[in-house]
């Protein structure tokens, strides 16, 4: 779907994105990083707005630099800014949006009805845009993405502001739209549970490069085990011993730690310690790592922590 050799972009003196190269195959991607990572301007160089400095593409066997207005046929952009215009209805705005991908205008109006009715809009689809609220806002702008029924959909936060239910029914569509086999979705999203709930794939950038291509499952894989425990008694020489051990501790509050044994050492290995070292183990339970514990270790680890 997706081919970058050694693509790089700058603003000014500021690298955005630094020589990463990235393979994607047809399916749903998660496009994870921190605040600057660069997966907007990512996002932009895949939609030819902006050109690199160097290297090269393909996307969907076009090339990237040469096919700018062919490509964008194919792509559908939900953006995170703001992309609706005053004074217009949602059916007659996302009729024109259709229009400019190409579309004949009967086919576009007709097209721009369906997808209002399939992202619950259907009642208030005569409304002016500006008096839409930002949930319905963001079905909006989902639904002038897909008007033109492209190959490849770019959702840039697609639940921003939504409240908890809108959140809900937005993954619900994006999870069945990712069903037709057609349709192949890059995701970036600051909520990691989202793209957990739509995603089996992730890409992680941080500081303009590429620093995890890897599915879900085989991030979180654990190479060592997470115990739940509360502690009664003076901590630090049982996390001395722990440490000893090889194990690490992450303290949650004063009472509340996890603790992460590696593979090869048993769970009665911090009961002994305990009573070694004259204090109470009061809480015990196996945790499992989240996305969020998997993304932050590849983050750390990249930034050399």
């Amino acid at each position: 779907m997706i081919k970058l050799e050694n693509i790089s972009f700058s603003y000014g003196d500021i690298e955005a994105i630094s020589n990463i190269s990235l393979s994607l195959p047809a399916g749903i991607f998660g496009l994870l990083g921190p605040n600057g990572a660069g997966k907007t301007t990512l996002m932009k160089l895949l939609l030819g707005f902006l050109v690199p400095a160097s290297g090269r593409g393909e996307i969907m066997g076009q090339a990237l630099a040469e096919k700018q207005k062919s490509l964008r046929r194919g792509i559908g952009y939900m953006p995170e800014s703001d992309c609706l215009i005053p004074g217009m209805d949602a059916v007659a705005l996302t009729a024109y949006l259709g229009e400019l991908s190409g579309m004949p205008r009967q086919e576009a109006m007709k097209r721009a009805h369906d997808v209002l009715y399939y992202v619950g809009l259907e009642e208030s689809r005569y409304r002016q845009v500006e008096t839409y609220s930002a949930g319905m806002k963001q079905r909006l702008k989902l639904a002038q993405a897909l008007v033109h029924d492209p190959k490849l959909l770019l959702l840039d936060e697609p639940t921003s502001g939504m409240d908890p239910a809108g959140r809900k029914e937005m993954l619900e569509l994006i999870r069945d739209i990712a069903k037709k086999e057609s349709m192949n979705i890059i995701i970036s999203s600051h909520l990691l549970p989202d793209i957990e709930s739509t995603c089996r794939q992730v890409v992680i950038m941080n500081k303009g490069r590429i620093v995890a291509e890897e599915s879900i499952a085989g991030l979180k894989k654990d190479n060592f085990n997470i115990y739940e425990i509360k502690v009664v008694g003076e901590h630090a020489p049982f996390f001395a011993k722990l440490r000893s051990l090889h194990c690490g501790v992450e303290e949650k509050d004063q009472t509340l730690f996890h603790i992460l044994l590696p593979g090869d050492v048993a769970p009665a290995a911090l009961f002994r310690a305990a009573h070694k070292t004259g204090v109470q183990i009061r809480h015990f339970r196996q945790s499992r790592t989240s996305l969020e514990d998997a993304f932050m270790d590849v983050i750390n680890e990249a930034n050399g922590h």
